[in-house]
């Protein structure tokens, strides 16, 4: 089964930030097939936006979680999960 993991960032990004590195190393560390980060800079306006885009790509098992960045500009995931689908 394809899984899916929405980060809903909370506060804006450093001007420095690679959304496409943080996809790539947050998709590695959390072992999901799609990554989609709702920020500014990522082109998704909400969670169900990014949502029917993962359901659209095939992901049958969609997690969402919460993001910030710490003052050093690094983005963390809080340990808190919301199942949307599978």
């Amino acid at each position: 089964m394809k899984s899916g993991l929405i980060i809903y960032v909370v506060g804006k990004e450093p001007p420095n930030w690679d959304a496409k590195f943080e996809l790539m190393t947050i998709k590695k560390n959390t072992k999901v097939d799609l990554v989609e980060i709702i920020t500014d800079k990522t082109g998704h306006f909400d969670v169900f936006d990014a949502w029917r885009s993962l359901l659209t790509k095939g992901m049958k098992r969609i997690t969402c979680m919460i993001g910030e960045f710490s003052p050093a500009g690094n983005l963390t995931l809080t340990n808190r999960e919301l199942h949307l689908c599978g």
